[in-house]
């Protein structure tokens, strides 16, 4: 496995990493937990390093899950977790508004690390930015657990351009997680000339659209009890007929490469910046080894002006979010 270093900072980790949210939630059925910690572990095993969670997921049972199943190669291995939530406590679904107070930082940073059964979070990262907190006092709460060792790595999730400056001048972003595909290219306009100016890593979650860029899933796709992607705007019938060309160009490309169109979404991503890495998840082995077989496949110069003269034909329809989630972005 290739690594990379999340834009200047000495944090290198495996050129694809992996989003492990589904394993505890979000897509209907959850899966059996012993078997998704050997999957986590079998992605160690094929090179990944780099292993994404964050204390919502669950909430709390993903960084269990993630915490049992990385404790044997902790020092092998990098993990990110997240903040920014008032949590159920009793660990319900959902949660009660944000909350980056520099108080609740650091009590979720002492929840996280036992959770996770490790003594540092290599990467923190603020969930969703908190209008209620100057961001200047969230990167100074980052900042002392990073003086304690408790931490070793400051991210923002999803944050605008003007927050990750501010962030950044208090202490050094090592890494934006934001949403970043073939479906979703905003970034492009200015977030991602400012993370290239400033040395600040790209972690797009979603690479594959939520799996829609498999190639998986039509308009006729029925989804189960618990699948939030039946509450997004993006997938309903009629946008997932209309979007069904990007699947289209990407199966095409696909078929000159010998490759998928999961593989070429991802190798589209890794050939846009070398400071980029994404986190796509899955609960199952095949999908695993497949994702990670799109490292070795290499998109020229040609090939990725083909695909942005197509995809710049494409009109992709439906939002991303609901209106009350996606007004929790790029603040």
């Amino acid at each position: 496995m290739q690594k990379r270093n999340l834009g200047k900072s000495n944090l290198e980790v495996s050129a694809l990493g992996f989003g492990c949210m589904g394993m505890s939630t979000s897509y209907g059925v959850l899966p059996d937990k012993r078997e998704m910690i050997s999957l986590t572990r079998a992605a160690v095993d094929r090179g990944i390093t780099f292993f994404d969670t964050a204390e919502v997921y669950g909430p709390f049972t993903n960084e269990e899950l993630v915490g049992e199943a990385l404790a044997p190669v902790r020092d092998q291995v990098v993990l990110a977790t997240k903040f920014g939530f008032n949590v159920n406590p009793d660990g319900s679904a959902g949660w009660q508004g944000l909350n980056s107070r520099p108080e609740h930082i650091r009590q979720v940073a002492d929840a996280s690390l036992k959770r996770l059964r490790t003594d540092r979070i290599d990467l923190f990262y603020q969930h969703r930015v908190d209008p209620d907190v100057p961001i200047e006092d969230v990167a100074g709460a980052v900042k002392e657990l990073i003086h304690a060792g408790k931490v070793k790595h400051f991210g923002l999730s999803e944050a605008g351009v003007g927050t990750i400056r501010r962030a950044h001048a208090v202490q050094p972003v090592t890494a934006l997680q934001n949403e970043y595909s073939l479906w979703w290219r905003k970034p492009e306009a200015e977030v991602i000339p400012t993370l290239e100016e400033l040395g600040i890593g790209l972690v797009p979650y979603s690479p594959l659209g939520r799996g829609f860029l498999t190639g998986k899933m039509d308009e006729n796709t029925q989804f189960g009890k618990g699948d939030f992607r039946s509450n997004l705007p993006r997938f309903t019938p009629e946008a997932r007929k209309a979007n069904q060309a990007v699947v289209d160009l990407l199966a095409g490309i696909a078929k000159q490469k010998g490759a998928t169109p999961a593989q070429i979404a991802l190798a589209w991503l890794l050939a846009q910046k070398p400071w980029i890495v994404p986190i796509p998840g899955t609960t199952k082995l095949t999908r695993l080894e497949e994702n990670i077989a799109a490292v070795d496949v290499k998109l020229t110069p040609g090939d990725l002006r083909e695909i942005d003269s197509a995809a710049a034909q494409i009109r992709v329809q439906g939002e991303r979010y609901p209106e009350n989630l996606e007004q929790l972005t790029g603040r």
